[in-house]
């Protein structure tokens, strides 16, 4: 009876054991499962959001667009007090400008004439007064700057270039007509509004629609995708009538003699 009670407890606990392992593995299959659920989920979320129109085909948010760091951080209004000095900064440049009708270079010369003033009466005023005279810090611009801006102004100016020359080797028909209606209507602001006028309207939109879309984005995304099926529509519509029976043939290089 001995010898049987020690085999059964043996086997016993080796039944136990595989219980246990039993239980441990549909636990960690569990887990296993719950963590592909929520991957998936996630992917699935991912995926959606991917396909959910953006206008100009974005994927950043508004902030990266507009390049990030203070600038963006300005025109989104993330420090007040910062977005509302330097839109008031430009509203004074505009009024002084546009509506009191001064010239840049008289307000630049009567801004030199009274910050002169006022340092040179300072600085003889200290001897008088028992006062150290202001320091005045060396002013230097640094080459690396100036090379970085020139070197981006450069970038710039030559993709501007290489656009300028795909639209007039005839290249692409409909960028030529957005360039056009582009021109044209510039063409017609600019004689309403002279060049200060039409730079501070932009300055006051940058710092107004870019707040306004941040806050809205899936309202103004949704309608400006029905805006672009509808404008595709009709540019289809108008392909098949009109650009349709113009002809055309590739450019060939004349060389003068």
């Amino acid at each position: 009876m001995a010898d049987h009670a020690g085999e059964v407890e043996p086997k016993a606990e080796s039944l136990i054991e595989k219980i246990t392992e039993k239980l441990h593995g549909d636990d960690s299959s569990d887990s296993d499962d719950e963590k592909k659920k929520s991957s998936e989920k996630e992917s699935t979320v991912e995926a959606v959001k991917n396909k959910v129109y953006r206008i100009l085909g974005r994927e950043k948010p508004i902030h990266k667009v507009l390049g990030g760091g203070k600038p963006a951080d300005i025109f989104l209004w993330r420090n007040k007090k910062i977005s509302a000095g330097v839109l008031g900064f430009a509203t004074a440049i505009w009024v002084f400008f546009e509506l009191l009708e001064y010239h840049l270079l008289t307000l630049v010369c009567h801004v030199l004439i009274l910050a002169l003033a006022v340092l040179f009466l300072w600085s003889n005023a200290s001897t008088f007064i028992n006062k150290s005279p202001p320091k005045f810090p060396e002013a230097i611009l640094p080459e690396d700057l100036v090379l970085g801006v020139a070197g981006a102004l450069r970038i710039e100016v030559n993709r501007a270039l290489a656009i300028f020359r795909d639209i007039a080797a005839g290249k692409d028909l409909k960028k030529f007509l957005a360039v056009i209606a582009g021109l044209w209507f510039f063409s017609i602001l600019g004689s309403y509004w002279n060049f200060l006028t039409l730079f501070y309207i932009s300055f006051v939109l940058l710092h107004t629609i870019p707040l306004l879309y941040e806050k809205y984005e899936d309202k103004v995304d949704a309608f400006a995708e029905k805006a672009e099926a509808e404008i595709k529509k009709q540019y289809a519509v108008f392909n098949v009538k009109v650009l349709s029976k113009i002809p055309r043939g590739p450019l060939k290089d004349k060389k003068f003699l």
